[in-house]
């Protein structure tokens, strides 16, 4: 199966779908034939694009990362893994 995440204008994600990876292009092109928007391939086991994309994450085309939302504003996104981090052991931090 392949992945794909629809992003809007502002790259926030808003649903992943999952498609048939025996069709052309992993049924890329079938999703954009029934749904149209703007669809990012994205990965169950995070092989690509750092974080399974969720609905609320940020595609990051410079990064050409799935980010999540930052969850409080303590949190510093370590560019190794375009995850948030955290010193404070009070916070909980959503993984993947």
């Amino acid at each position: 199966m392949s992945h794909f995440a629809e992003i809007d204008a502002d790259n926030k994600v808003i649903r992943v779908l999952v498609a048939d990876n025996s069709m052309p292009n992993e049924g890329h092109d079938w999703i954009l034939d029934n749904f149209g928007g703007t669809w990012v391939k994205t990965s169950y086991n995070n092989n690509i694009r750092f974080n399974y994309a969720g609905v609320g994450y940020t595609y990051d085309l410079v990064r050409d990362a799935f980010i999540a939302p930052k969850c409080h504003n303590e949190a510093v996104l370590d560019e190794a893994t375009c995850r948030w981090s955290c010193a404070n052991a009070e916070h909980d931090l959503p993984t993947n």
